[in-house]
């Protein structure tokens, strides 16, 4: 019976050594993940940062703080109600890009540094927005951006954070400003609309004239070149008549039997009212009725003979 108590007695004492050495084993062992950073007290000092890997720690001595994380961190915070120098509220969103370069100064240089950049963050961009009037607030993003990372860059890098990046993400004017706002807008949009309604019909109405005087311009070259082929035209035509007839040598008979075979002709028409008869028709005539065995008058000589018809 005796034995059997203590053989119990020994296995429990066994099973408690075992599992005092698995914890101990647990506190000793740590691994750091990627892109983490640990930091170590002993005995309530600080110690060393552990970087990622395997380490080891000396049990009920050294005390591993919450691990860090190095990767930059996004974080938005809420709306925050600014003043701009016109004395207008605005309600602006801020998302401030920072990361964590110094485990040890996070840790032991500021208490809640994810609430230090906040707050730093709206006293900041209320100083800066302070400055500006509500279209220069609206229109000068990059500016804003750029004051407000130099300051909270500056601020912060002693609590060992580098401040990549801060964006505002919306600034929201009062509704009655939106409301006039979009007015004005309106109002210009329409204004811009007749611009080019009015440059429009205007470019057209020039357009047009521009193309009415052109085809002016090139019709009446046409007409002149047409007038000009038409005078040239007839003035070698009857050039060629002319030198056709001297050619030929014709008899003052032919050239007088020629002219009244042309007679009717010249006569014909309801605007013909007077033609001429030369004199040299009248020997003309004389020499076809001595040629037909008949006779004709004199006729006189020195001047031409005037037939009126109507």
């Amino acid at each position: 019976m005796n034995a059997s108590a203590g053989t119990i007695g020994l296995t429990l004492v066994l099973i408690v050594l075992i599992i005092f050495v698995l914890v101990i084993l647990v506190k000793s062992v740590r691994i750091i993940p990627q892109a983490r950073a640990g930091v170590v007290e002993r005995l309530g000092k600080y110690q060393r940062t552990l970087n990622p890997g395997l380490t080891i720690l000396i049990p009920f001595v050294d005390r591993l703080l919450p691990l860090l994380d190095l990767r930059e961190q996004v974080v938005s915070f809420p709306p925050q109600p600014v003043i701009t120098e016109d004395n207008l509220v605005v309600s602006i969103d801020t998302v401030v890009y920072f990361q964590v370069t110094d485990p040890r100064a996070a840790t032991y240089e500021i208490a809640n540094y994810i609430q230090a950049v906040e707050q730093l963050t709206t006293t900041t961009l209320r100083n800066v927005v302070g400055g500006l009037n509500l279209e220069e607030a609206l229109t000068s993003r990059d500016q804003i951006n750029g004051q407000l990372r130099g300051v909270l860059d500056e601020a912060t890098g002693r609590w060992g954070i580098r401040v990549g990046r801060v964006e505002l993400k919306a600034i929201d004017p009062p509704h009655s400003i939106q409301d006039s706002m979009e007015k004005q807008m309106r109002a210009e949009r329409d204004r811009r609309a007749a611009i080019l309604t009015a440059e429009g019909t205007k470019q057209s109405q020039i357009l047009t004239a521009e193309g009415q005087r052109q085809a002016a311009i090139l019709a009446a070259e046409g007409d002149a070149k047409a007038a000009i082929l038409r005078a040239d035209g007839e003035a070698q035509a009857i050039h060629k008549v002319f030198d056709a007839i001297h050619k030929g040598n014709p008899t003052q008979k032919l050239l007088a039997y020629q002219y009244l075979q042309t007679l009717p002709k010249l006569a014909d028409g309801s605007a013909n009212k007077l033609w001429i008869i030369p004199s040299e028709v009248g020997e003309a005539l004389k020499g076809i009725g001595s040629v037909l065995g008949t006779t004709t008058p004199d006729s006189p000589s020195d001047g031409p003979e005037l037939t009126t018809r109507t």
